[in-house]
């Protein structure tokens, strides 16, 4: 490792964000536009009308998780999330296991994406403009927008992300409020959200895509030291964008049921999914509408894109500064204090993978963008297991001088809460392995080494982490935390 290189080119920016900037993050990277258009009625076609009910009991189980995660908040100023927190609980060793899981997750995720920009971007412009451009033209260009944006200074993505979040929401609001106030097409009914629906024979496949689709909202605390008042900004951006997307996923979701009607949503989903949002907001709304939404999928998937772009790279620079990883990944821009060169090498991964795809003729949607993600999904709720029980772990050693009210009836329900959420996280990751073909719609041979990938990222972590504690201490890099941040102006309002 190379100790020439100056500490100030190691540090990230602070007070660059605000509250509002990561919930823009969150919910960004979970796209609930294309998870809407593109992965609800497939949720409708495997559980049926009681999908709504299974995004919203998902919504539950992400929140309930996130009082034990935000509570380590001000005991964890590293903002290695994850990889932090596991470490903080269950030992370094663990903890480095986890943050390869991560990297392993997140990684193919923006690699799976780029190409999705691609189809989505061609099939818009045949669909709005009667243009053909092949997808790797349009798959280029988002790949330069993000890698770009990417190393810029993060309040810029943040501005991109917040614009483009707003006017996906709204399309979809353009849509549900009609529905809703003309009482769809047979009646409103709650049947979405009763037990006997939910739970029907289908649940499996519904619950997989359910809990996949609040993916990454746990990258608040990567964001930690780059925020602030970083204490109170993360667990209140987590609250609110954990139960924004919960509400949000399952009213859309059952709009779109009350559009085609209980009795014709199935059918419809089973038909046609790819067409299915866009059929109900031709009707509902006009074609315009439906037309603006083909565009802002393609924008959505851009979104989602930088925001896992950007969690990665500070994944990277955490392990980098904490000598797991080479110490040049910790390098950033002296004028943008952005993780550059972590961000690079997230863009030749980039490059490599979907180039890589391509190369072997994969599918750049059915293969690509389904396979990768499987990987990312099944390690992101594998890793909320691992920090459920970390963090009850962390606070069962130490109550850390909490007062006798908090030390009796707080920790009770809160290890009641954690327990659950373990528990339902845990059936999560059963159901997503069990049912991993739903994902990725591949061979068994295909789903098995896809899945390997997980395990055996983790089993490399463990072992570069503890070979990065056997460094001299002379020779190690400081710890990943606000020390290793430069005060920089607020660009951006928070909250």
């Amino acid at each position: 490792m190379n100790d020439s290189v100056p500490e100030p080119s190691r540090d990230l920016q602070r007070n660059a964000l605000g509250m509002w900037d990561l919930v823009f993050f969150v919910v960004a990277a979970a796209a609930p536009l294309a998870v809407m258009s593109g992965v609800a009625p497939l949720a409708i076609q495997f559980g049926g009308i009681g999908a709504p009910g299974g995004y919203l009991l998902g919504g539950i189980a992400m929140f309930v998780f996130a009082i034990g995660y935000t509570a380590m908040t001000r005991y964890v100023p590293n903002p290695g999330a994850f990889y932090a927190y596991i470490s903080e609980g269950l030992g370094r060793t663990i903890g480095g296991g986890a943050a390869f899981v991560a990297l392993a997750s997140y990684i193919p995720i923006a690699v799976g994406f780029v190409p999705a920009i691609g189809v989505f971007a061609q099939q818009s412009a045949e669909s709005v403009f009667g243009l053909h451009v092949p997808w790797g033209v349009w798959a280029t260009i988002g790949g330069v927008i993000v890698a770009v944006l990417g190393y810029l200074n993060v309040t810029l993505s943040a501005k991109v992300l917040g614009t483009i979040l707003i006017l996906e929401v709204l399309i979809l609001l353009v849509f549900t409020v009609p529905v809703v106030v003309q009482g769809g097409a047979d009646g409103l009914s709650l049947d979405g959200f009763s037990p006997g629906n939910i739970f029907a024979p289908g649940v499996g496949g519904l619950f997989v895509l359910s809990f996949g689709a609040f993916l990454g909202f746990e990258s608040t605390a990567i964001y930690r030291g780059e925020t602030r008042n970083g204490e109170k900004a993360v667990p209140r951006a987590t609250y609110i964008a954990v139960g924004f997307l919960a509400v949000f996923y399952s009213l859309v979701v059952w709009a779109v049921i009350m559009s085609f009607g209980e009795s014709q949503a199935v059918e419809a989903a089973g038909s046609d999914p790819a067409e299915m949002f866009f059929v109900a907001m031709t009707q509902w709304v006009g074609k315009p509408v439906s037309d603006a939404m083909h565009l802002l999928l393609v924008t959505s998937a851009l979104a989602s894109v930088l925001a896992v772009h950007n969690a990665s790279a500070r994944y990277l620079h955490a392990l980098a500064r904490d000598g797991v990883l080479p110490r040049v990944l910790a390098g950033t821009d002296p004028k943008t204090h952005s993780p550059a060169n972590a961000s690079l090498v997230v863009t030749a991964l980039t490059v490599l993978g979907v180039g890589g795809f391509q190369l072997f003729g994969a599918d750049p949607y059915l293969q690509t963008f389904l396979w990768l993600n499987g990987i990312g999904i099944a390690g992101i709720i594998g890793l909320q297991v691992l920090c459920s029980v970390a963090i009850v772990v962390f606070f069962a050693r130490d109550s850390h001088g909490v007062g006798i009210v908090r030390r009796l009836v707080a920790p009770t329900a809160a290890a009641l809460a954690l327990t659950a959420a373990a528990l339902a996280l845990t059936a999560a990751l059963y159901l997503i392995v069990e049912n991993f073909s739903v994902l990725t719609g591949a061979a068994a041979a295909t789903n098995t080494a896809l899945l390997l990938v997980v395990p055996v990222a983790f089993a490399v972590g463990a072992v570069a982490t503890r070979r990065a504690r056997r460094v001299p201490d002379d020779l190690r890099p400081a710890p990943s935390s606000d020390a290793g941040l430069v005060q920089g102006p607020s660009r951006i309002e928070g909250a």
